[in-house]
Formats: C-alpha cells, structure tokens, sequence
C-alpha cells in the first residue's frame, strides 16, 4: 500500500507541478477534485488517527475563502454564536453528532447547561441560543440557558420571540464556586462565551466544554495557524499539492505599542517585506493582482481589531480612528500583538458581483453546517464580517456556491478542528 501510495502521490505532484509552471495559467484546486474523491478512505482513516491523539473540540465554525488557487480558513471560531444560520434540515445531524460527543465523554449526562455571552440586545446572537438549546433537546438532554450575569432577566429577545432563562447562582462546592440552578448542578456547561473579558466565576469545574482555557483571554489567532500548519502538511503531502494552496501565509508582530510613531514603522517595515514575499510568490505562479494584507489583533473577535492595507505606507497613512480599532478588542483589552495574514480573495459572487465566503459550522470534529456570508457593498478582498452582511443556508444557494462544500471546504474546515485540539493540548502542557 505504501508505494501506491507513493507512485500516486509522485503522479500528483509531476501533475501540479505541470500546471504550476505553465506560463499565465494559475492552478485551481477544483482541478483535482477527482484526486480528492479518490483519497476519501485514505483522507478519513488519516482523519481518525489524528481525532484518537487530541480532544477533540464540542463544536466550532470557521470561515473559509475560495479563490481556486487557495482554499484556506481564514478565521475559526470555538464559540460559534451563528447557530440560528444553519439550515433546519442540517438539526438532525448536528443533534446526533452533539449527542455522540457528550455521551462518549460521559455516558451518565443528562443534563446541559448553556452559558451565553450577555449580549442582551443582540437579537441574532439570542436566536443562535435558542437554535442551540433545541439542538441539545433533540439530543435527548435537558437544556437550561443563563448565567450569573444575566440574573436579573427573566428572558431576553430573540428574532422569533424571547428565550426563557434559568436563574443561575453561584453557590460554593468542594472549596470551588459552581453554577448551580434550582440547587443543583448541571452535568455538562457547554459555553457559548468566548471569555474575552477573562475567566468568569463557576467555570472552575472540569465539567466546562470548551475548556475556559480556550477564551480569548488567553488563546491567540497565531496558535491556531501554528497547529494548523502541520496538519496540511501532512495533507498536501497526502494529495500532492503544495501546502500554500490550502493555508493563509501569515506571522506575529510581537510587542507593538501603536500609539508610538516608531512601533507604526517597525509594523510598516514588516508589512513591506511580507507583501514583497507575496508577490514573488504570486508572479512564480501567474496570479495577476496586487496582495492584500489582514492586521488584526492576534487576540480579538467579533470582526474588531482588523484592518487591510496593501502596503506599509498605507498602514503609516492610517487616520488615528482607524488604527485605535486596530487596538481595540471586544472587552476594551489593551492588544500588542498582532496577526499578519495574506488576504484571500473569494471566487464566489452574487449575481449583482458581491462577494460570498462559505462559513462551515462543526460538531464534535465533523463538517456539519454550510452558510454563506454575503456582503454586496464590499470587494472580494474585504473582510466580510459587517453589519450589511447576510447570510444564506445551503440548502437555499448551495446549487450556487457549494460545489467544494463536502470536499475542499469541508476538509480544510476539519483540518481546523484539528488545530483547535492541538491546541487545547499545547495549553495544558
């Protein structure tokens, strides 16, 4: 098995290569999707022994950029708050997939416990609660929703009408403080809060999935991508492509105080000597256009603390209001870090020629959910996340844009969760 496997991969490899080199004509992954198809059993047998090394995440969404010659996840997301985008035919799925996750980390649980951001306004992100709560009841658990923080709110407004919550109190056990509802605890909290803000009160119990150590208030952008390259390395190397066509380039600012005319230089400096390498790269290959970079705050969320220019003279040019969202995050934290990451552009258009990126939502490891972001007043470049974003199931457009949905999307998307076991590993070594 192993030289078949090395003739093929050898085949592969003359096959891009030739592609790679041929003058003006730029590779797109669509092209092996045969390729693929045909290292589905061997793509999965690999899948599972790297799911067997890790634990593996409860859920996560991640969002990924096509451009034919890239399909790369240029965010991923281990609090994903967009559950109520997910089509309903997908619930039974994603239902069985959280019911398998639970019961194979404790096969007495019962009972689930959700722990919500407070976005009391935010109506969306309330429907996604709701949509979350349903999901763990078809699984067979009792859902109960609320926290500390949201003690004073009976229930809070979503977009099909209010969700109940629990009266949640902090009751000290065993020397720890624990969540308890109705004077009991629950056997499983599954948080829905990315603890940007730190560690909140009765999440000390081990019984906390995802772990609170993968807040943001200690995670960073970068250790993903750090996880994340191994893993298609061994996958390109299984495919025969090269591993650039299936990951963002990328790397850390470390220690910049941006308020300070000198750290904006060094950064300026850093941005140049990127970009020069992206479009050496780009010219090898034949891609016709001008690289974009992504600044954002290697600690942040929710679409704040990023900004795109195309050289180091326009982040020096930047007006102040636009570099302090640069070292702004969701909870006001001071950020010095920063992630520099290539720009993707997206291959998918409306009709009207707005850009779409696909955003993948996973269950216990598995590609189980496909929407598409669509944002007609921005380009194919852009950062997509915005308020005059919308969002539209597969099962609605994917005739349109889900061509790669099972196979390219969905195997960079796990190869993602991957990452994220990674690493919850790496932390708690």
């Amino acid at each position: 098995r192993s030289t078949t496997y090395n003739r093929t991969t050898s085949q592969s490899k003359q096959l891009f290569y030739r592609i790679f080199s041929r003058g003006g004509v730029v590779l797109n992954l669509n092209d092996f999707n045969d390729l693929l198809e045909s290292k589905r059993q061997e793509i999965t047998d690999w899948m599972n022994l790297k799911r067997s090394e890790i634990p593996i995440p409860i859920y996560g969404s991640v969002d990924v950029r096509d451009a034919g010659w890239k399909i790369a996840v240029v965010d991923a997301n281990h609090f994903p708050a967009g559950f109520n985008n997910v089509a309903s035919e997908d619930e039974k799925h994603l239902a069985a997939l959280l019911k398998n996750h639970i019961k194979r980390r404790d096969e007495s649980c019962s009972w689930v416990h959700l722990y919500p951001e407070s976005h009391t306004r935010n109506a969306a992100y309330v429907e996604n609660l709701t949509t979350l709560q349903r999901l763990i009841e078809r699984a067979g658990f009792r859902c109960t929703v609320g926290s500390p923080e949201l003690a004073e709110h009976g229930s809070i407004d979503g977009l099909s009408g209010p969700l109940k919550l629990d009266v949640v109190e902090l009751r000290e056990i065993n020397g720890e403080q624990n969540i308890v509802i109705d004077g009991f605890s629950p056997d499983l909290i599954l948080l829905n809060n990315d603890l940007t803000e730190g560690i909140v009160p009765g999440l000390g119990t081990g019984r906390v999935s995802p772990p609170p150590v993968m807040g943001w208030h200690s995670r960073k952008k970068s250790h993903h991508y750090e996880a994340l390259s191994e893993y298609v390395e061994e996958i390109a190397e299984m495919l025969g492509v090269e591993s650039w066509n299936l990951i963002t380039d990328w790397f850390v600012s470390k220690d910049k105080c941006l308020d300070r005319e000198s750290c904006r230089i060094e950064l300026a400096a850093e941005v140049d000597e990127f970009i020069s390498k992206i479009k050496q790269k780009y010219t090898e290959i034949g891609i016709d256009r001008e690289p974009v970079v992504f600044i954002k705050n290697d600690s942040g969320t929710y679409g704040l603390g990023i900004l795109s220019v195309k050289s180091g003279k326009e982040l020096l040019s930047l007006s102040n209001r636009k570099m302090n969202k640069l070292m702004y995050s969701k909870g006001g934290v001071d950020v010095e870090n920063f992630l520099i990451q290539e720009g993707v552009p997206t291959r998918l258009k409306t009709n009207n020629d707005g850009p779409v990126e696909p955003v993948v939502y996973l269950v216990d490891g598995q590609a189980a959910s496909w929407f598409y972001r669509v944002n007609e007043k921005k380009s194919d470049i852009e950062n997509l996340n915005s308020p005059s974003s919308t969002f539209e199931s597969y099962s609605e457009v994917g005739h349109l844009y889900g061509e790669n949905a099972h196979s390219w999307h969905a195997l960079v998307a796990e190869l993602s969760m991957l990452a994220m076991g990674k690493e919850f590993s790496n932390y708690g070594n």
